[in-house]
């Protein structure tokens, strides 16, 4: 631990042009964000493309390194993260709880959650980044995109060719979204079919960037979600839709389905599976505490410890979560204030604080591990929430009873949902700081700066949320809500968590999907138990759980990128320079994310300036079926075109090499 290091003090790291750039580019990912999050149902992962905006602008000025530009998309990744926070907010309109959003409140709902988003995860670094074989799809992207980008990797050849790997894969990425946003080629093919009196569905998104996900996350991962996938789709929504497809559509019986009842059972297997989780991750957090703590005291007695190994000092971490629950409970209190939960103030203040603080501690540990095995744009953290919100209503239910007045249902409806906002927020930061601090990890960051400046990142995220909130509040409304309109948003994961609490308080709720689900995730854990112990192979329920939960168009190409990769990986294994030739893989799937999120960043100032949710289509419905065609031949071609490409680079390599030495 106590190594001699240089590169604190000669190294630009945590600058403050970096916090700047960093700060403005959140201001603007964020809005962005939050708008397409509700009004066209999408999201863009952000660190990525901060770091090619932070390395085009760095590189002009001059003088920069890959720490900086790390510390860089360590801040706007926050935009990408804290925007989540709509999948709970809005559910205050449409109950009509609130008129708007007030400003102060929701900034420091979301600056002190997510704060205490990053506190937690300062320990998990040791026990799931570098104590752990998590693969971190993203992480690993962007450190792919630093250190290509700004030149630390290999020499200036193997620069210049992972480089144009990159690039080769973005292009195409984005070639193939300008061609979905045109409506020429469809990014998403479904078909419906009946089995028996019941039904399913086939889906996919045909986004390249999943299959760069999968190819990074690896084979055992796609494997579990496939099982999922085959469990939900091939099962369950088969038998649950068994007599409901008669003279009626199947893709709607379908689709109904999976929405109200297939990801119930999900979220109960998610639920399971991340209790057995937290439980086989308790050491490792325990040595990471001991690990920070040992750390903090080496450097007070004036000893070097390399940067690498440098986190936030645990007390500081230990005193700013308890320091937070002071202005949580000032918040909490001042929320029920309005409310006719009468009589226990205290008591409700109490027990929300101790939810908060403890399953605050729990979600962060289980949202880290999910990103560490399917990146954090992928994890289900709506399913995150529903489980928060089951728990949050169940508590308030032992403190309040169930009473059947109207007023007072409305009333612990909507503090529930306030106080799962800020469970939310943490698990929203949690879920990608451990992305971050992977990367940081292999690029030679420090920690603790990396934890600084996500801070950084969700006071700026925080600023911009309400407001942007409010504007589509005013010109559009939310669906369910009071007066909404026809063109009245859906915000369907606020509409399903509000609808959740209202079922705990008035007993209505089928918990029946939820059992279901959580047993289901015991057989997997007692599955994965076995392979684990008895063969090579293994069945990570988490993952498992995701595929149950996630929507298949969303999750089917991660396994075939897992797949994908696999084959091209076992193809490297045989060439003369196998790690190098894996490499390649790496960049090439990098690159497909690469070109994903900055399309969306494009993409997400053209709906916003055209006020439109398909503003650059040419082409109408009538398309439809020549641009499903269209989309998966182009898709398909793609990816067999770049992964040739790519072994055609190895093997070009080697003819290099070859006759420099022969």
């Amino acid at each position: 631990m106590t190594t001699s290091t240089t590169t604190a003090t000669t190294t630009r790291e945590l600058t403050v042009r970096g916090i700047v750039l960093g700060g403005i580019i959140t201001l603007v990912f964020t809005a962005a964000n939050v708008y397409l999050g509700l009004k066209v149902g999408l999201t863009f992962a952000t660190a990525i493309p901060a770091a090619v905006i932070s390395m085009a602008i760095l590189r002009r000025i001059g003088g920069t390194s890959v720490q900086e530009n790390n510390i860089v998309q360590t801040i706007a990744s926050a935009a990408g993260t804290l925007a989540a926070i709509i999948f709970v907010l809005p559910g205050l309109i449409m109950i009509g709880w609130w008129q708007d959003f007030p400003y102060w409140t929701t900034v420091a709902l979301c600056a002190i959650g997510g704060t205490l988003g990053v506190m937690y995860s300062v320990p998990l670094r040791r026990a799931l980044v570098t104590g752990s074989d998590l693969p971190y799809p993203e992480g690993v992207a962007a450190a792919e995109v630093l250190k290509v980008g700004t030149g630390t990797e290999g020499d200036a050849d193997q620069n210049a060719r992972g480089l144009k790997i990159i690039l080769k894969g973005a292009l195409v990425a984005v070639a193939f979204n300008i061609l979905g946003a045109l409506k020429l080629a469809s990014t998403e093919v479904t078909k419906a079919v009946r089995i028996g009196s019941g039904g399913t569905a086939f889906s996919a998104s045909l986004s390249l960037a999943l299959i760069g996900v999968g190819h990074l996350v690896g084979l055992t991962v796609g494997v579990a979600m496939l099982v999922g996938l085959a469990i939900a789709w091939l099962v369950l929504v088969p038998i649950f839709t068994s007599g409901e497809v008669s003279g009626a559509a199947v893709a709607d019986v379908v689709d109904k389905t999976f929405t109200s009842d297939v990801r119930f059972v999900g979220a109960g297997t998610i639920a399971v599976a991340a209790i057995w989780t937290l439980l086989r991750i308790l050491a490792p957090i325990a040595r990471g505490i001991r690990e920070a703590s040992a750390s903090a005291r080496a450097r007070r007695q004036g000893d070097t410890v390399d940067i690498t190994e440098r986190d936030l000092p645990i007390t500081i971490v230990g005193g700013t979560i308890v320091l937070s629950l002071l202005p949580i409970g000032l918040l909490l209190w001042t929320f029920l204030n309005g409310t006719t939960i009468g009589g226990s103030t205290a008591l409700t203040i109490l027990v929300s604080l101790v939810f908060v603080l403890l399953i605050g501690a729990v979600i962060a540990a289980v949202c880290g591990y999910m990103a560490g095995l399917i990146g954090s744009s992928n994890s289900p953290i709506s399913g995150v929430g529903i489980v928060v919100v089951l728990v949050a209503s169940l508590l308030m239910v032992v403190v309040h009873g169930r009473d059947g007045d109207a007023h007072q249902v409305t009333s612990l409806v909507a503090y529930t949902l306030f106080v799962t906002a800020v469970v939310f927020s943490i698990a929203t930061i949690s879920n990608d700081n451990l992305q971050d601090l992977k990367t940081g990890q292999l690029v030679g960051a420090t920690p603790w700066k990396q934890q600084a400046a996500l801070v950084v990142g969700v006071v700026f995220g925080s600023i911009v949320i309400a407001p942007v909130l409010n504007l589509l509040n005013s010109a559009f409304g939310f669906q369910g809500a009071p007066g909404a309109g026809d063109n009245a948003l859906a915000a369907p994961q606020a509409s399903l968590i509000s609808a959740l609490a209202k079922g705990v308080f008035g007993g209505d709720l089928e918990w029946g999907y939820l059992g279901l689900g959580a047993a289901i995730g015991v057989v997997v854990i007692i599955v994965d138990e076995v392979l684990t112990r008895r063969s090579r192979f293994n069945l990570p329920p988490l993952a498992v759980g995701m595929g149950l939960y996630l929507p298949m168009a969303l999750s089917l190409l991660i396994p075939i990128g897992a797949i994908l990769g696999h084959v091209y990986d076992r193809w490297a294994d045989r060439r003369n320079d196998p790690e190098h030739a894996k490499r390649l893989g790496v960049l090439m799937a990098t690159g497909l994310i690469v070109g994903d999120s900055l399309f969306g960043v494009v993409y997400a100032g053209i709906v916003a300036g055209s006020g439109k949710d398909s503003p650059l289509a040419i082409v109408g419905e009538g398309f439809t079926s020549w641009a499903n065609g269209i989309g998966m031949i182009v898709f398909v071609a793609a990816i067999g075109w770049l992964y040739s490409s790519t072994r055609g680079t190895v093997r070009n390599e080697e003819r290099i090499t070859a006759d420099r030495t022969g």
